[in-house]
């Protein structure tokens, strides 16, 4: 009672081939393993720390009428 035997299996997908086709099938196959990549890369960027840039530090620059020209 417990497992069910090859023959019980074979029904059971013959059941699921009847009820959603034969197309639909690998379409929804192709859908879980896209969400399955995009669920592994949505870790992998977790768990990259993010590198933060230095802040960029502008020259300082003098008034025109402090400028000395010659």
């Amino acid at each position: 009672m417990g497992s069910f035997s090859l023959f019980h299996w074979i029904i059971v997908l013959a059941a699921v081939v009847l009820l959603f086709g034969t197309k639909r099938i690998p379409q929804a196959m192709g859908d879980i393993a896209r969400g399955m990549k995009q669920f592994r890369n949505g870790l992998r960027e977790d768990e990259t720390p993010e590198v933060q840039a230095a802040p960029t530090v502008k020259p300082a620059e003098l008034p025109r009428d402090t400028v000395h020209r010659t």
